[in-house]
């Protein structure tokens, strides 16, 4: 059993320490999108990569429409690796979809996690009474037919626009590249969870201290949505990172790693 987790996500482990930090990809990524980032904490903790089952060299035969109609199911996904690997107090790094999904697990079972760090977290896409979330019903709606209809000319159209540094073609080719190797029938589902969920009723429930990692201008999740979320989540802080884009471990990694060192200097500071 224990073996069949780590294949079905495919978990990799790296690193020399004894605290583990667990790094979870985007919609439409893998967890080699962590490679400017990850290698940078291998001295000091066990850095543990996963795949999210659908994605990557994840067992793309686990994935069930009806098991993962929802984010819950990738959350249990997470849990049962940590459980797997006897993961305790670890650090836990989603990007986008899966800032959510940590989310959701740390809320679940708590002492598993001794931080979070959300990068380009959106707990709702859609605009709402009094929220902003960056877009209209319509807009998702087209967006989601558009992919039903043409999957491969759609993830030509919307990689630049995830990306941003429009000068810095070589981002977007690599993201782009990684759209057209997902499966297009799970990345279509998986686009309907992603897009059409609703987390904001989670946030209040969640007492793990949590880094907001934003960029300064991103297409899916505007500052807005930083800002809501830091709002919502107790024990947060939100540092707004000086990029384009929804992906600034890609764009923006050096940036990225400082900001995640000092979150967890802090937290390992003695109390005088």
């Amino acid at each position: 059993m224990a073996m069949h987790v780590l294949e079905r996500n495919n978990v990799t482990v790296t690193g020399l320490g004894g605290q583990a930090i667990v790094f979870v990809h985007g919609f439409g990524c893998n967890q080699r999108m962590w490679r400017l980032v990850a290698p940078a904490f291998e001295a000091d903790y066990r850095v543990v990569l996963l795949d999210l089952v659908g994605a990557g060299n994840s067992d793309l035969t686990a994935y069930d429409p009806t098991r993962y109609s929802t984010l819950q199911a990738h959350a249990e996904d997470i849990l049962e690796v940590m459980q797997t690997l006897e993961l305790h107090e670890a650090v836990f790094v989603g990007h986008s979809v899966s800032a959510m999904i940590g989310v959701l697990a740390a809320v679940q079972e708590p002492a598993r996690f001794s931080r979070l760090v959300l990068v380009a977290p959106s707990p709702r896409f859609i605009n709402d009474k009094n929220y902003t979330g960056g877009f209209e019903p319509a807009d998702i709606e087209e967006l989601l037919d558009a992919m039903d209809s043409n999957y491969l000319g759609w993830s030509g159209a919307i990689t630049p626009v995830i990306m941003g540094n429009p000068d810095r073609p070589e981002l977007t080719q690599e993201l782009s590249s990684s759209f057209c190797s997902t499966d297009p029938t799970i990345a279509r589902h998986f686009a309907r969870v992603t897009f059409l969920a609703d987390n904001r009723a989670d946030l209040p429930q969640l007492h793990t201290p949590a880094l907001i990692l934003q960029c300064a201008q991103d297409m899916l999740a505007p500052l807005a949505v930083g800002r809501y979320l830091h709002q919502q989540l107790p024990d947060s802080q939100l540092v707004v990172l000086d990029t384009s884009g929804h992906c600034p471990h890609l764009s923006a990694p050096e940036a990225t790693i400082a900001a995640i060192r000092q979150f967890l200097e802090v937290a390992r500071m003695p109390v005088v």
